[in-house]
């Protein structure tokens, strides 16, 4: 089975109608910036250094590894809370123990990176402990209506946007999927933990696009429908909507709460009525990624299918459109960028996962 380009695997419906904006993205590293946003501040003390780093040109591993080296100890002892794009102007946090070769962290650099604040703290700094991250993105050569534009960012703001995955979940021309795809009928071994990483991911993401597409098509990827699993604002939590009431109704148009769709893996589907049959339909279709998921090992889990999009701001220029705005953990720029911008996904625009 040959897997068609990530272009291809990405032709996914807009969910507010064709972008306004046609423009090119990440001309240079500066024209994506990432500012990560912990949700809180370091302790002042403490057996770690917490560290703000800038870096340009270099992925968050290779930055850990720099770091670890730096400071005279093992990599696995450096602490970081997400993934950021080599490709990109990037600030996160990293943690280090306070007992190593380095007294003091401000300043300290390397090739693509730089310390910009260093405070103690009392924990290492885990994965998934932030709340999201910050955008600034600027569209190059961008022609656009303004009207029709302001009218796009005010529905953005007000309805949110889907949140499926984007290309870099996929591979570089959806090489992840096709390796999951291989694995999955037989015809190659994953033995590397990375690899079988890479390739699970992407089967999962594949099987959740596939929903969401389906209930952006149906309109329905902005509200509670019976059968439904809500998912409750900037949390992980999620609850069963056997049938919808007036008070969840109102709480799903202020984005208080989102629908969910299923990162598939072993066990029962948390959905129930019309939202399982549409899921177990598009099971069926995925069957190879489906089975192979359960073989793995994996259990069933929940992603809402609808982003918040918050602060979100806008500066236009001759030919250049400035964008800001703030998402959760786990959610990507591009899910935003796919509803303003042309051709997104074609662009192979990559960013940061955190998940």
């Amino acid at each position: 089975m040959v897997t068609p380009p990530a272009s291809a695997l990405l032709d996914l419906p807009c969910a507010h109608g064709a972008p306004p904006v046609r423009g090119r993205l990440k001309v240079s590293p500066e024209d994506f910036v990432v500012r990560e946003w912990l949700g809180f501040e370091a302790d002042g003390e403490g057996d770690h250094w917490l560290l703000t780093v800038r870096k340009r040109g270099a992925n968050t591993h290779w930055v850990a590894k720099q770091i670890a080296k730096h400071a005279g100890i093992h990599p696995r002892d450096v602490g970081f809370a997400g993934l950021k794009d080599r490709n990109a102007v990037t600030e996160q946090s990293f943690s280090v123990p306070v007992r190593t070769a380095v007294t003091d962290w401000n300043g300290v650099n390397g090739d693509g990176y730089e310390v910009v604040q260093a405070h103690r703290h009392r924990r290492k700094l885990k994965r998934g402990a932030l709340r999201g991250n910050d955008f600034e993105i600027v569209v190059r050569d961008a022609q656009f209506d303004p009207d029709l534009l302001r009218e796009r960012l005010h529905q953005i703001e007000l309805r949110g946007v889907p949140g499926y995955f984007g290309p870099q979940r996929f591979g570089r021309d959806g090489a992840n999927l096709e390796r999951a795809r291989r694995w999955f009928a037989g015809e190659i071994e994953l033995t590397d933990r990375w690899d079988r990483g890479f390739a699970l991911s992407a089967a999962r993401a594949a099987v959740f696009n596939d929903v969401l597409a389906r209930r952006v098509s149906a309109g329905t990827w902005n509200q509670l429908c019976d059968g439904d699993v809500a998912n409750l604002e900037g949390t992980n939590s999620i609850f069963a909507v056997d049938q919808v009431t007036p008070e969840l109704t109102e709480r799903c148009e202020r984005l208080d709460v989102h629908p969910s769709g299923p990162l598939w893996g072993k066990g029962e589907l948390a959905s129930a009525h019309g939202i399982a049959e549409l899921e177990q339909l598009v099971a069926r279709e995925q069957s190879l990624l489906v089975s192979g998921l359960e073989r793995a090992g994996l259990e069933q889990e929940r992603r809402t299918l609808r982003l918040k999009v918050n602060a979100i701001e806008s500066a236009l220029e001759p030919g250049v459109l400035r964008l800001k705005f703030r998402l959760g953990r786990g959610a990507f720029a591009t899910s935003v960028l796919h509803e303003l911008v042309g051709g997104v996904f074609e662009q192979g625009v990559e960013e940061s996962e955190e998940e």
